[in-house]
């Protein structure tokens, strides 16, 4: 739950939060509003609206179309916009999360993104258990092997071709028709699960960081032993998982409308049935 500052607003802040009302309406929509439409989209009066735009308009938060008598948004808030985004740091966003997520699970948590055929860890947080998995910043692997490359070939659009798809271990996907059910399925749940698919033993899981645009940038992973990582635990795991990306993906400026259900079937609630083979 969102946590709202207990400091009470200033006298005459009204307007301004009415303001701000109608330019988050103006924002959720791709289409132009006229008055009467943001008065039932906001709860305002038309009185207030007409008003409020009067005001936005005049600095250049909100722009008139002359003919047809709608609103956007303004050349003065999209700079905005566009000043906030060149500010954002994918990394230094990220960070307290997979610290978060580390403390959490006592597991690695690595921020990795898809590049040509493989994926590249730009920024990790280390287990505390002994034994652990250990990726390296900046260290990459073949994408079709690890829960992170799966789950951005999946919602990447287009999906990427692979050139090659080499075998690494037992449950390595090696066949562009198992490589494109475990894709399908990826897209269905919305998080990715890989178990002995990079090297024996290994169990990662990744869920998907969106920006503003709702466009795929990066993944958010937890990395760890099978014997750490079984079906039971990762069913308590992964929520907490996608709630984290969930989180980041906020932070970029997107709007997340639902965490994926981990749990759509009798079979999946008794095992997570998301490796290639269908068996964990």
């Amino acid at each position: 739950m969102k946590q709202r500052s207990n400091i009470r607003p200033l006298a005459g802040t009204r307007a301004v939060i009415r303001a701000i009302t109608v330019l988050k309406a103006l924002g959720r929509s791709t289409n132009a509003y006229g008055v009467t439409e943001l008065g039932a989209a906001t709860g305002l009066s038309k009185a207030t609206v007409f008003r409020l735009l009067g005001a936005l308009e005049n600095e250049g938060m909100v722009a008139r179309d002359g003919s047809s008598g709608t609103y956007r948004l303004g050349p003065q808030i999209i700079s905005l916009g566009a000043s906030a985004l060149s500010t954002t740091d994918l990394r230094t966003i990220a960070h307290d999360e997979l610290v978060r997520l580390a403390d959490e699970s006592g597991e690695t948590a690595t921020l990795e993104i898809l590049t040509d055929s493989e994926v590249v860890v730009l920024d990790e947080v280390q287990a505390r258990f002994v034994f652990g998995a250990t990726p390296e910043i900046g260290r990459s692997w073949p994408a079709h092997a690890t829960s992170t490359g799966k789950l951005l070939l999946a919602l990447t659009e287009p999906t990427p071709q692979l050139p090659r798809l080499p075998k690494l271990a037992s449950r390595t996907i090696t066949t562009r028709s198992a490589l494109e059910r475990e894709l399908a399925r990826i897209r269905q749940h919305g998080y990715a699960v890989a178990v002995d698919e990079l090297e024996p033993g290994l169990v990662a899981m990744a869920a998907p960081i969106r920006n503003h645009l709702g466009y795929i940038v990066a993944a958010l992973s937890l990395n760890a032993p099978g014997t750490r990582l079984g079906p039971k635990r990762r069913r308590t795991v992964i929520p907490k998982l996608c709630r984290a990306a969930n989180r980041v993906s906020r932070r970029l400026g997107a709007s997340i409308r639902r965490t994926p259900s981990h749990r759509r079937s009798k079979e999946r609630s008794e095992g997570l049935v998301y490796s290639p083979a269908n068996a964990q």
